[in-house]
């Protein structure tokens, strides 16, 4: 079979290697000029680092099989970091039960309540029976109105704006039930998974193109045609897609009520911050004040030594936001100055000068909004082409996106269209 492959993400990358091992031709069209999709890496110090926080759980085991198949298993390692929350002014420990239970703002009923609905959560299989609830009023009646308005509600808030209320309860159950307190990382970064990958499709014969945005996809008869921005144009036996559904929509040209438009997805900013000292104490801080312009501040250098980045520390500022909001469309370099005053009150030492280098990265299609009717949209792997295959993260359900998820979904996708090795 001639194999097309649209997006050199993680699905795109692992249903080529799984193809060309089944003896296929395949080639991936990447419209980027790297690979990894959200999971891209920039260098820091001449090591690859990821574009926006990045980190496996225990429980992926789709993700760590891979990395074992392709012979990096023992460069994977598990770390504890730790977790804090800043509220009210302060930063709170956040890492164990014990902190969790110990939250300044519970009261004992407070603390045995939010524990016993995480408790719940994490022993309930099959998330999908929360797929008619919302978070927020599920949190109000189980986990209480005290641990809801000071912990969850602020989060679901920080990421998803003025979408908070209609969030699944099924999203927020995959986020605390398929969680580990380890979190994994590669050395040297996710980039050697993918440069791995890519290695090995093309010792095989396969090929892996950059910068070629794809313009339209048509099918006739039995061959999949697909133009690219560029001008270039391919002829496949079969293609399988890994872009978000509002751009696969637009290449294949279905009609604007078809569903790949009706889902909502926000778009993602992230500053990665190279700084000549640490900021926080902790791996993860959770923003939960609802002025703060950013939703989260992750230390990578926490988890990982600053010496492998040639004593850089590394700070990542996120975000999940309309592509329309100013957070998403201001010029990287004033939405930087914009954020130092609130940098300066998570610690209020901060200085610019600490800052020796930074950079700014930005991606319009990175979060679904999983709503109770999300279920109800996905679309099928199967599209109005016979011969054109969706693989994308709104089709992992009730988790939103994942590396783990996207190496499963492909190999899910492979295995069907019956091209697996």
């Amino acid at each position: 079979m001639n194999l097309g492959i649209v997006g050199a993400g993680a699905t795109g990358l692992t249903a080529a290697w799984d193809a060309v091992r089944a003896g296929h031709r395949v080639t991936i069209l990447e419209a980027a000029d790297e690979l990894g999709g959200l999971a891209a890496s920039l260098e820091v110090g001449g090591v690859p680092l990821e574009r926006y926080y990045h980190h496996i759980f225990r429980s992926d085991k789709a993700m760590i099989a891979l990395i074992e198949e392709l012979g990096l298993g023992d460069a994977l390692r598990f770390h504890r970091p730790t977790t804090g929350i800043y509220r009210g002014g302060k930063l709170i420990d956040f890492t164990t039960p014990l902190d969790m239970l110990r939250f300044p703002e519970f009261g004992p009923l407070d603390a045995v309540r939010f524990a016993g609905s995480s408790a719940v959560l994490k022993a309930v299989r099959d998330g999908e029976r929360f797929s008619d609830l919302t978070a927020l009023a599920w949190l109000r009646r189980w986990a209480g109105k005290k641990a809801t308005a000071s912990i969850w509600e602020p989060l679901l808030r920080g990421k998803f704006g003025d979408r908070a209320e209609q969030v699944s309860m099924a999203w927020l159950w995959a986020r605390i039930h398929c969680r580990t307190f380890e979190l994994g990382y590669v050395d040297g970064g996710f980039e050697r998974v993918y440069a791995a990958l890519r290695d090995g499709i093309e010792e095989r014969g396969g090929k892996v193109e950059f910068g070629k945005a794809v313009a339209s996809i048509r099918q006739d008869d039995d061959t999949v045609v697909v133009r690219c921005a560029d001008g270039s144009a391919y002829d496949f036996d079969r293609l399988i897609v890994t872009t978000p559904q509002p751009v696969f929509a637009k290449a294949a040209g279905l009609s604007a009520d078809d569903t790949v438009w009706r889902n909502q997805y926000l778009g993602a900013t992230c500053f990665v911050l190279e700084l000549d000292r640490s900021v926080i104490p902790y791996y993860w801080l959770n923003i939960n004040e609802p002025d703060f312009p950013f939703l989260a501040v992750v230390e990578h250098t926490r988890m990982i030594d600053p010496s492998v980045y040639g004593g850089r520390h590394i700070l990542y500022v996120g975000n999940y936001v309309e592509r329309e909001d100013w957070r998403f469309t201001t010029d990287p370099a004033e939405l930087l100055e914009r954020f130092v005053p609130y940098l300066r009150r998570v610690n209020p030492d901060f200085d610019t000068a600490w800052i020796k280098d930074w950079h700014f990265s930005r991606a319009g299609f990175a979060q679904p909004v999983v709503t109770p009717e999300y279920r109800a949209l996905i679309p099928a792997h199967e599209t109005p082409m016979s011969r054109v295959t969706l693989a994308t993260m709104a089709q992992i359900y009730p988790q939103d996106r994942g590396q783990s998820y996207s190496v499963a979904m492909a190999r899910k996708v492979t295995a069907a269209l019956g091209i697996t090795a």
